[in-house]
């Protein structure tokens, strides 16, 4: 029981310290949540960003995606494609909120993501962000051979438990914030953020590689 609890406690803290820090899938997540003027049209991309982390915990936990991430062209395939990818998101974001920011009307609905756009990109930014991946796998993945047997799933179920209740969390913070500040200035800003941390995470991914 002891042991139990204590792998709870390690998944929980772990998590929290990985999920906690400001990066693309958190600003994407708390952006549709202010843009959207009822909570619940953001959730299709709550959840995505929850079911994608529930994946790649699963796979970090149970060690599949360290025998992928061993081939290293898989890995180069993997690093190219999200800094194309968070570098062509951060551009367009860019060029959306400052249409916004000039007060045309058009870059608002941009921003705002419908269902399908949001899934595609949370989605995205959560499986083609190899710093992410790369955390997941060495951090939780690491953490997680100290345990076997049921130990082994408590552990990784406290770490999805925090994710989900994280990003539902974030996404509830960023629809009151919008409700308190709803003007074209707040949205143009919210944008700017999100593609300044879309460069810098490529950026980040460019040097470490």
């Amino acid at each position: 029981m002891m042991l139990t609890a204590a792998a709870a406690l390690h998944g929980l803290i772990l998590a929290m310290g990985l999920i906690l820090p400001l990066g693309v899938q958190n600003v994407f997540i708390f952006n549709q949540g202010a843009l959207h003027k009822k909570y619940i049209r953001a959730l299709p991309a709550v959840l995505t960003a929850s079911l994608c982390d529930t994946l790649l915990i699963g796979l970090a936990v149970f060690g599949v995606s360290v025998l992928v991430l061993k081939i290293w062209w898989i890995k180069t395939v993997l690093m190219s494609a999200g800094v194309i990818f968070l570098a062509y998101m951060g551009w367009t974001t860019w060029k959306s909120a400052s249409r916004k920011d000039a007060d045309q009307p058009a870059a608002g609905d941009e921003t705002r993501y419908p269902a399908r756009k949001q899934i595609t990109f949370a989605a995205s930014v959560s499986l083609l962000n190899p710093h992410a991946i790369l955390d997941t796998v060495g951090v939780i993945g690491t953490s997680s051979l100290q345990y076997s047997g049921t130990h082994k799933w408590v552990f990784a179920l406290a770490c999805i438990l925090v994710s989900w209740f994280w990003f539902f969390g974030l996404a509830a913070l960023g629809w009151l914030t919008g409700r308190i500040s709803g003007s074209a200035r707040f949205t143009a800003v919210l944008g700017k953020v999100s593609a300044i941390v879309m460069w810098l995470s490529a950026g980040y991914i460019v040097f470490s590689f």
